[in-house]
């Protein structure tokens, strides 16, 4: 049954893959969703064609780098006032990386419900995104596969009973390829998931298997446990999205297609489940279900994730820095695959700040990490292109 109002929901990151599809479980759910309003980072005209089913939604775009039409709100102050919006049931963050922090904040100050997909946010200010949400009693649910899934094993548990997490990982595209040519894998061939339809930056990180270091990161703050009890296992079929191990030895997992909108719509309608959102997982048709354990050799970003994590700090805002700017130099052809791990393990080794306390010494520690990796992106072409030694 319909709910007795319609929540009311802010995209932030509204022209990525997950917000996308996010505004398509709004619109094809009218009865249970109002858009109120979207950011994008940047295209106007795509924000403006995806928010066409949705005439009375705001539009904001952080960087539109050219004109923009009447109506549209512009740059940061902007998406954080959508964000903080008072009629606001629930604002989904997805996409941006790091600059969704700003308006991740401003919603939670307003005691809104943040249904979070940036990983990025929790990975390099977790302390500070956890903490504005018990100053304001806000509340914080999960739209990653895997976290949605540890959340969903958990409700009705005792968190006190919780022995492990159990994160799942594809392999994505390099599982099983000859480590040989891993190194000069082309953005092409890191962009062919296997399983899920996701926007290049998370596809890459997946190839790399950054994304589970990342993730990580993201559960334990999200639930509170320690990354001593936290593992990843590889699991190609990604029909388990990830379990939950209690104190007596059992399991509980979370099984489902490998489609976005189903945590998508159960974190924007706070838990309820809606009917006919995807369509259920054949067990006979999946056949069977294989579990590995990620090679180190193979998957080092996951290491360096889980040593950043280990030191806290700074670090994993560096690391996470860093690497958004590696990303994107491979898929602008500046980078070889095999060098975004070494360049980001680099720069992440090279910082030694103070814990950063304050949102302005989270941002300071991101920059550190960008402007870093940017010069050593710099370099590295321009030896490239001169024929020298690279990483």
């Amino acid at each position: 049954m319909p709910s007795a109002r319609r929540t009311r929901v802010v995209v932030v990151g509204a022209t990525g893959s997950i917000g996308s599809q996010a505004l398509e479980v709004i619109a094809r759910y009218p009865e249970h969703f109002e858009l109120l309003g979207a950011v994008a980072g940047h295209g106007t005209q795509a924000l403006q064609a995806a928010l066409s089913p949705f005439p009375g939604a705001e539009a904001v775009v952080v960087d539109p780098g050219g004109p923009v039409p009447s109506g549209v709100g512009i740059g940061e102050e902007a998406a954080c006032q959508l964000g903080a919006d008072p009629r606001a049931d629930v604002v989904l963050v997805s996409g941006g990386g790091a600059a969704a922090l700003l308006p991740t904040l401003a919603a939670l100050r307003r005691r809104c419900r943040v249904a979070i997909a940036t990983k990025e946010v929790l990975v390099m200010a977790g302390e500070l995104v956890t903490a504005a949400a018990r100053r304001s009693g806000a509340e914080i649910v999960p739209v990653d596969s895997e976290h949605s899934a540890i959340w969903q094993c958990l409700r009705g548990e005792s968190a006190q009973e919780v022995a492990r997490l159990w994160l799942t990982a594809s392999g994505g595209p390099f599982r099983a390829a000859p480590l040989a040519g891993l190194r000069d894998a082309t953005p092409e061939m890191a962009l062919a998931h296997p399983n899920w339809k996701m926007g290049p930056k998370v596809t890459v990180d997946s190839a790399t298997m950054m994304n589970k270091g990342l993730e990580v990161i993201e559960a334990h703050f999200l639930f509170g446990i320690p990354y001593s009890r936290i593992s990843v296992v590889i699991h190609p079929q990604s029909a388990i999205h990830s379990a939950v191990e209690f104190c007596d030895g059992t399991l509980v997992a979370q099984l489902g297609v490998p489609d976005m909108r189903a945590p998508i719509a159960l974190a924007l309608s706070g838990g309820r489940r809606l009917p006919g959102v995807v369509p259920p997982l054949d067990l006979a048709a999946t056949g069977r279900l294989d579990f590995e354990e990620p090679d180190p050799e193979r998957f080092p970003a996951l290491s360096l994730a889980q040593e950043a994590a280990g030191r806290g700090g700074g670090a994993p805002a560096v690391m996470n820095a860093a690497n958004e700017v590696a990303v994107a130099a491979f898929l602008r052809g500046e980078l070889r695959f095999g060098e975004i791990v070494e360049l980001v393990s680099e720069v992440t080794g090279s910082y030694s700040g103070a814990p950063p306390e304050t949102l302005e010494e989270v941002l300071a520690a991101d920059a550190f990490g960008r402007a870093m990796a940017g010069e050593m992106v710099g370099q590295l072409d321009r030896r490239g292109t001169a024929g020298g030694q690279r990483l």
